[in-house]
């Protein structure tokens, strides 16, 4: 079994579309949570709050720059995650497959590398 994260990427336009009919998302989203734990390969799930809320820690110069969201004009954002634990990336692109998202909306497949995978340090 390998981890893989589905990560949802909205835009201006599929987050407002989402917002529109939220009650019909949520109800559809944990029943699509409930599918994922009943098959045992749910391992976690978070939605992000508005990313006006958030803030941008910028290294482009010699001393990092905090920005307050919003952030002006974004092309996507990341909007929250599922983790789940399936046997291969196929598998993780049938479950991305039925996440629910508004129309416009992607879903990004990452595989989390495992502890024996990531370099160890000296120390």
């Amino acid at each position: 079994m390998a981890k893989y994260l589905l990560i949802m990427r909205g835009t201006d336009e599929s987050n407002a579309a989402m917002m529109a009919d939220i009650d019909e998302l949520m109800a559809t989203t944990r029943r699509f949570i409930e599918e994922t734990v009943k098959a045992g390969v749910l391992l976690a799930a978070e939605g992000l709050d508005d990313p006006g809320q958030g803030v941008v820690v910028d290294f482009s110069g010699e001393v990092p720059v905090v920005t307050d969201g919003p952030y002006g004009e974004t092309k996507e954002l990341f909007g929250g995650f599922f983790l789940l634990d399936v046997s291969s990336k196929q598998e993780a692109v049938e479950w991305a497959k039925r996440v629910p998202v508004a129309r416009g909306a992607k879903i990004e497949i990452r595989r989390v590398p495992g502890d024996d995978e990531v370099p160890q340090v000296d120390g």
